[in-house]
């Protein structure tokens, strides 16, 4: 099994500030780690060359309008919201970011490699049609599933385990009945949506599925809404590929969020992403990075772990540093599993007239 890597040193140059959560450390420290297990040295392991993503993909996605107002801000700079300044030269970034979804699934396609894992950034589940939001400005994740329904792709999972819920990537989808949308984030936390009632409207109502989960959330409560509503319902889907909008920002570490999920615990959520692949769609499987701030305690092994699932290596080991592991204790509640139970309820209530797997 090859596993292909999307990486492109400009990706460092996107800056808001260096002070801000979406700094190039993220990809940066990673990179490092990455070299320092010899990840790039195994024959299992291919990098991939992005390139930038053409205005015509853009445009399936994102309105004209916001395009010449992104492109032209980028030449000067400028402002969306209180978090999301306009850096000088981030539309070429942010299209390199997009063309780095979309080099992973053609890869994919092509037989290139198994699977990929596009390690880009910006990041960009929040970007709506007509304007970006929370640090991102094109929606990667949905500029590249709209690139495979061209090529003849009609059921397509959206895997979003970012701790926000991926707002935009919603909206694009919420009336299109091939593309199952699932999405596990925080609640309460930015953007505030995501909700269990929100299912969908007209051909697409029931195709997509949002699972709250409460701070303090661990591992066992992510297998538990694995096993209980994402792996029935997928397998009832039968999806022909599956898209993870593979955010981090749900570690014990990270500094925005309040979730405790541990670098191993990313490794077998892929596992099981990967199984489902290999199950339903011959292992057609594509990550997309998003979200995730803790740069040194975190994502240098988090990503580690992800890509060692992908490609089939061996995840016993794969663990943070012991010294940040108090801080675990600190940030896991044990009463989070009593709430997310009542939140798995509530999902199966909603969706069980749409899916019998969850009846």
């Amino acid at each position: 099994m090859v596993t292909g890597i999307v990486y492109h040193r400009k990706y460092l140059e996107h800056e808001q500030s260096p002070t801000h959560p979406e700094r190039r450390e993220r990809l940066s420290y990673t990179m490092d780690q990455l070299l320092e297990e010899g990840i790039f040295d195994s024959p299992e392991i291919k990098i991939l060359e992005p390139f930038e993503a053409s205005i015509e993909d853009v445009l399936e996605v994102h309105t004209e309008e916001y395009i010449e107002f992104l492109r032209r801000k980028s030449r000067t700079g400028g402002i969306i919201d209180w978090d999301t300044n306009i850096p000088v030269g981030v539309f070429e970034v942010a299209l390199l970011s997009a063309g780095g979804a979309i080099r992973a699934a053609d890869a994919v396609l092509r037989g290139e490699v198994k699977n990929a894992f596009a390690m880009i950034r910006p990041p960009g589940h929040h970007a709506k049609p007509d304007i970006g939001a929370g640090f991102c400005y094109l929606n990667n994740m949905a500029i590249m599933v709209k690139w495979l329904q061209k090529r003849g792709f009609r059921r397509i999972l959206i895997l979003d385990w970012d701790a926000h819920h991926g707002d935009g990537t919603q909206e694009v989808f919420y009336d299109d009945p091939s593309v199952l949308f699932i999405s596990t984030h925080q609640m309460p936390l930015y953007p505030g949506t995501g909700y269990p009632h929100e299912c969908g409207i007209g051909d697409g109502e029931g195709f997509t599925i949002n699972i709250p989960l409460p701070p303090g959330t661990s591992d066992e409560g992510y297998r538990m809404v694995l096993e209980e509503i994402i792996k029935p319902v997928a397998e009832e889907f039968s999806h022909e590929f599956i898209a993870i909008s593979a955010g981090q920002d749900n570690h014990f570490t990270d500094p925005i969020t309040e979730l405790a999920l541990t670098a191993r615990g990313y490794a077998e959520l892929m596992k099981e992403a990967v199984n489902l692949s290999e199950r339903f769609c011959s292992g057609r499987l594509v990550a997309v990075l998003e979200g995730g701030y803790s740069v040194e305690a975190a994502l240098p092994y988090t990503n580690l772990g992800i890509i060692a699932a992908m490609a089939g290596m061996d995840i016993s080991q794969i663990r943070e540093p012991e010294n940040y592991l108090p801080l675990l204790r600190m940030r896991k509640d044990e009463g989070a599993l009593v709430k997310l139970r009542r939140n798995i309820e509530e999902v199966r209530r909603i969706h069980s007239k749409y899916w019998s797997s969850l009846r």
